[in-house]
């Protein structure tokens, strides 16, 4: 067959090559490898598609060919070799099948199942740099095709597209052009594909009009309140209409008669809206209304509307509502609603494809792992020739499915809700189609009977526009997607009914009351707003305009609040951090809330950190199954941590991390901006998770990034890693007191210009150099120092200050007090001459010291250079209180900067990594080296810092980050830009790298670890995270830090039999000099071993066919075994039952044999 259709699909031809197409391949006969190959290349000729290429023997650069070779890794480390049946990079896995069983029977349906599991195994068996595509394909050659999709490409569940009654296509499906139309997208355009990309474009323009009519009533004067609840009922008829609710198109033609006599716009819409919310006959529309209610269309109160805010409903109308996407939809309406938010519109919403990636792991694959089960118990029953037992099986399920509840305690306008609801629908539609096929259709779907509906999603929202929204996109969304499945809505009345499962209110504490916080004289106390400035009459810059203020409210009797019972929590609470919350929130809130979780979260950790920790107590308590939350990638830090860490390491009931993505792009829903965050989900017990790492982000063309992320298996840590548990490492009292952060202004008035500096009298008058001093700030140690100054009057009265520098004392009144006394801190405002924090324990450790260790505490490069001690670090550095060059070198090593990599965090919009010096510096374990390696890591160490020091004095626009960007790149082998050889040439980075390879491996030996030196040095990614590393070196870099743990755990247990190997003796113990001494602090790592628990005798056999199937997965998961060994591990051999659990298995595609042993297929 040669012949294939042309660009026009419906040309005269078309008819007669489709007939010919399906008239050739019908019945026919055969077997699968002796026809599908020739199926599909006809079938590609048909839809003028491009062949398949000719298979090369490169596996990687076979990206459109029939075979593609995969290797499937299996659980006991096997590897056995599959081939895909057809495969095209970026768009699908196709898995072909010719049962010769009858279409929409059992059977056949059994064999589809089990070929698209084979595929899904397929799909996860790509290498991980190929990504993973869009769609699964199953084909029964000949006779008929099924899509799959999964648009995130995340690792989530295929499921059916467009939904589970349409995603079949039989081949007299192909004489539609839609169809074919379809099948071609999927070859070429396949992310075209994505309902949520059409959606998100038509939501948009949508939305743009409701605001260009929200802001013109107002200018006419209408409250908002009363303008957003119009516009909702006008939206919910336009969606009515068009789902027909109401009569097709009645609404929109309504709206064009009464442009032409807008006077009786309001009693039409109140006589509308009044029928709508009782039912019955409405004669504008001459048709009877079923009855809506659920208090949208009570207490009506229309705006009358001039002809041209009536086009603007007409031109919103006109949009097809079924193909608004919920799960934006709210955000954006929110925008149009909210005059203060309306300048947001434009911004960017956080895409559907971000929401589904929390979602399905968090409620949506447990769910479905327990609905394979179900139907694997089902299969079970009927191999028994018992099919009313199968059919209970799955009509409990269902029964299950509609009884499971998902809290959102931060819900916004509802778009995690909605895409719950939205996949819990595509399960049931699953469930009641295999209910139908077993019961032969005797059981009717019954709209008014039991179904998912939105009273099962429950949501806490404190803004109340918000949470009204929330509730109308779960029913616009329920409605939208039943009405998509069956073509019509055959709902009982009230077609809206008013569950309350949106309630406004506070996610964290309840009060008896809030009122005004009074002073002593009974006036209410007002803070500063945090947003509004003036210019200084003296100096002309900005100060706070204290003029501007909102008031201090007391909550009353505060408690923490009450959470609706739910059996899965997920969300995304507000991104405020610790540092942040009393300017975003208030005092008395921030109080309020701090009493009522004293000593269970520290006041330093983020506001998120509240929200974790409640969901994680339900589901440590068993009172939810999972939860999973979207927070800030800061989760990983020290204070943050150490909440994950409470729950995860409780022995008595422990949490796991069964997900987590550490770092991954996000849009924030209150501004649009683009930010940085981590995902997380919590299961009770003490289980494995999937650990995702971002590899590659790609610019996706729409609202969203296309993000390439790699898996992990394992235990996840608290710091959001799996393997070495460096998050679980305890400080090292040998490297305790000797480091800390630099000075915290609070005041950039402290900052002055060489020049100023000399009109406030340094050089010329004596003693102003005593506080006047050097500065550096973390860009200064980074990029370039400016050679600015700063005014430090630690240790001086402000009388002192005033009487011995009266220049310097007037600089700082005009500059600096006018800020602080806007400061929340009472000490900050009282001493205002001095910093917020002028660190004494920095004074005091590096006293007596000519130079000391510093480091930019967020930065690409994790680099140590020495700085001079009459130089004042900022907050933003890191100083290390030590002259030994042997310490610099340590420092600057591999070792160290994988386990500073590892312990840290990543933060700002370059995501940069952090060096907390409790986590990265004083848990780390120096190496114990002989005077001859200390000679020569010291050699090394005094060699690279002056060597750095040199180029940049002779090279003054020279930057630290420019050479070690440049030295990344010549690690990789990279090609250097004109830009970049310049750079190379200025800094000798040839010879940086020399240096840093030298001394790399002159600490390796120190700890006896050549071998891993052998693999790391030279490698990138020292100084900067390497995202996608050869697995050579991440295993490398995976052993160094598994070593490195053990080595912390070592030193703990020495210095808890009283030996410190202290780094700096003279300061940290004086009176020991060197010499063994007791640590009080014992490190939580030094505990002995726990004995292993006893061994236990044979487990008695489960009594239901669902705990049957998860046994035997369970155990199948471990490696390959027979029945008889299957049967052997359990009291009296239940040999019969394995055998029929492991049969069941089979037909799904779940399991197979090989020779007397069963092997898992790792497909659920």
């Amino acid at each position: 067959m040669t012949t294939r259709l042309e660009d026009n699909p419906r040309s005269p031809a078309v008819d007669e090559l489709v007939g010919d197409f399906i008239t050739r391949w019908r019945d026919t006969g055969g077997s699968e490898r002796a026809n599908y190959q020739l199926f599909l290349t006809e079938l590609c000729q048909l839809l003028g598609l491009p062949q398949p290429d000719p298979a090369s023997g490169d596996t990687e650069e076979n990206a459109y060919v029939f075979e593609r070779r995969v290797d499937i890794a299996n659980p006991d480390g096997s590897v056995n070799r599959g081939f895909i049946d057809l495969y095209r990079r970026g768009c699908f896995v196709l898995e072909a099948k010719q049962t010769g069983k009858t279409l929409d029977t059992r059977g056949w349906d059994k064999a589809m199942l089990a070929a698209h599991t084979q595929a899904d195994q397929y799909v996860r068996a790509l290498p991980s740099a190929e990504g993973r595509p869009p769609f699964i394909v199953v084909t029964d050659v000949g006779r008929s095709l099924e899509l799959y999709s999964e648009f995130t490409r995340s690792g989530g569940t295929y499921v059916p597209f467009p939904d589970p009654t349409h995603h079949r296509i039989r081949l007299d499906d192909l004489r539609k052009p839609a169809i074919r139309e379809r099948l071609r997208q999927v070859w070429l355009e396949p992310d075209e594909l994505d309902p949520g990309r059409h959606a998100a474009r038509v939501t948009r323009t949508i939305s743009d009009q409701l605001a260009r009519l929200a802001r013109s009533l107002e200018v006419e004067g209408y409250e908002v309140e009363r303008v957003a609840h119009f516009l909702k009922r006008c939206l919910f008829t336009m969606f009515s209409e068009d789902v027909e609710l109401l009569p097709k198109g009645g609404f929109t033609t309504l709206l064009e008669r009464l442009k032409a006599h807008p006077e009786h716009f309001g009693p039409a819409m109140r006589s509308l809206w009044e029928t709508m919310n009782t039912g019955g006959y409405e004669g504008q529309l001459m048709e009877t209304l079923q009855r809506f209610n659920g208090g949208l269309f009570r207490d009506i109160d229309p705006i009358p509307l001039n002809r041209d805010q009536i086009q603007l409903l007409i031109e919103a109308a006109r949009a097809d509502w079924r193909f608004v996407e919920p799960a934006i939809f709210g955000t954006l309406l929110e925008r149009a609603l909210d005059p203060r938010e309306r300048h947001k519109l434009g911004a960017h919403y956080t895409p559907r494809a971000y929401v589904e990636r929390l979602v399905m792991p968090t409620l949506i694959e447990p769910l479905r792992r327990e609905w394979n089960t179900v139907q694997v118990a089902a299969e079970a029953w009927l191999q028994q020739d018992k099919p009313d037992k199968a059919l209970n099986e799955l009509r409990e399920f269902h029964y299950r499915l509609c009884q499971t509840r998902v809290l959102d305690p931060a819900c916004g306008s509802g778009n995690f809700l909605y895409v719950a609801l939205e996949h819990l629908k595509r399960l049931e539609g699953e469930v009641l189609n295999l209910i139908r096929d077993l019961s032969a259709g005797q059981q009717a779907f019954d709209a008014g009977g039991l179904t998912v509906d939105p009273h099962q999603f429950l949501g806490l929202e404190l803004n109340p526009r918000a949470a009204a929204i929330a509730e109308m996109v779960l029913w616009i969304g329920y409605l939208q997607w039943d009405y998509r499945l069956y073509g019509r809505l055959n709902l009982p009345e009230p077609i809206l009914r008013d569950f309350k499962n949106i309630e406004n209110r506070d996610a964290l504490i309840d009060y008896d009351n809030r009122e005004p916080m009074l002073d002593d004289n009974g006036e209410p106390v007002t803070i500063w707003d945090g947003i509004s400035y003036r210019e200084s009459p003296v100096t002309g810059e900005l100060i706070p305009d204290e003029q501007q203020r909102i008031p201090v409210y007391r909550y009353s009797n505060p408690r923490k609040a009450e959470w609706p019972e739910a059996d899965y929590i997920v969300g995304n609470p507000p991104f405020i951090g610790d540092k942040a919350m009393r300017r975003a929130l208030g005092d008395g809130y921030v109080d309020a809330l701090r009493e009522v979780f004293k000593g269970t979260i520290a006041e330093s950790a983020d506001f998120v950190t509240y929200w974790w920790h409640i969901a994680a107590e339900k589901v440590r308590n068993r009172e939810a199954k999972r939860f999973g939350f979207i927070t800030t990638n800061s989760l990983r830090q020290t204070f943050n941590r150490r909440v994950l860490e409470s729950h995860l390491s409780d022995k008595a009931k422990p949490l796991s991390l069964v997900f987590a993505i550490p770092d991954h792009p996000w849009v924030d829903s209150t501004d649009g901006a683009a930010v940085r965050i981590a995902m997380t989900v919590g299961a009770a017990g003490n289980e494995s998770g999937i650990l995702r790492h971002l590899v590659r982000e790609e610019d996706g063309g729409e609202e969203s990034r296309i993000v390439r992320l790699n898996r992990r298996s394992g235990k996840i840590f608290s710091d959001l890693t799996v393997g070495a548990n460096v998050a679980g490492a305890g400080p090292l009292e040998s490297n305790n007191g000797i480091t800390t952060v630099g000075v915290q202004l609070s005041g950039m008035g402290f900052v002055v210009s060489p020049d100023e500096a000399k009109k406030l009298g340094l050089g010329t008058t004596p003693g102003v150099e005593a506080v006047i001093r050097d500065y550096r700030n973390g860009r200064d140690l980074s990029q370039s120092p400016r050679g600015v100054k700063v005014i430090d009057l630690f240790g001086l009265d402000v009388q002192q200050v005033r009487e011995k520098y009266p220049a310097v004392y007037q600089w700082v009144l005009e500059r600096v007090k006018p800020e602080r006394d806007q400061n929340k801190r009472e000490t900050y405002r009282k001493n205002w001459w001095i910093f917020a924090e002028p660190r004494k324990e920095w004074r005091n450790m590096s006293e007596g010291l000519t130079r000391y260790i510093a480091t930019v505490r967020t930065a690409k490069h994790r680099i140590f250079p020495f700085l001079e001690t009459a130089i004042l670090p900022d907050a933003k550095i890191v100083g290390v209180a030590s002259d030994d060059a042997v310490v610099l070198g340590t420092l600057s090593s591999r070792p160290h900067l994988a386990w500073a990599l590892a312990a840290g965090a990543n933060l700002g919009a370059g995501n940069d990594p952090t060096y907390n010096h409790s986590r990265c510096f004083e848990t780390f374990p120096f190496p114990e080296l002989t005077e001859a390696q200390a000679a020569r890591v010291r050699n090394l160490a005094e060699q690279l810092d002056a060597h750095r020091k040199r180029q940049q004095a002779e090279h003054p626009k020279l930057t630290l980050t420019g050479m070690y960007n440049v030295l990344e790149k010549l690690r990789a082998g990279e090609t250097l830009t004109a830009k970049e050889k310049t750079i190379h040439q200025q800094g000798l980075v040839t010879l940086l790298r020399e240096l840093h390879d030298e001394l790399d491996r002159a600490v390796f030996e120190a700890y006896g670890w050549d071998d891993l030196a052998d693999v790391l040095v030279g490698r990138p990614g020292a100084t900067t995270p390497l995202p996608d590393k050869p697995a050579e070196q991440a295993g490398a870099e995976e052993e160094l830090l598994t070593r490195l743990v053990a080595l912390n755990s070592e030193r703990a247990a020495e210095e808890a039999r009283g030996h410190i190997r202290w780094l700096r003796p003279d300061y940290q113990a004086p009176e020991a000099q060197g010499e063994q001494t007791t640590a009080e602090l014992k490190s939580e790592t030094a505990k002995a071993a726990e004995p292993a628990p006893a061994a236990q005798g044979k487990k008695p056999w489960p009594k239901t066919i669902p705990e049957q199937v998860e046994t035997v997965r369970a155990l199948l998961a471990v490696g390959p075994q027979s029945a008889e060994a299957l049967a052997a591990q359990f009291k009296r051999k239940p040999l019969k039952g394995i055998t029929q659990v492991l049969a069941a298995l089979e037909v799904l595609g779940q399991a197979r044999r090989k020779g007397d042993d069963w092997q898992s297929t790792g497909s659920f």
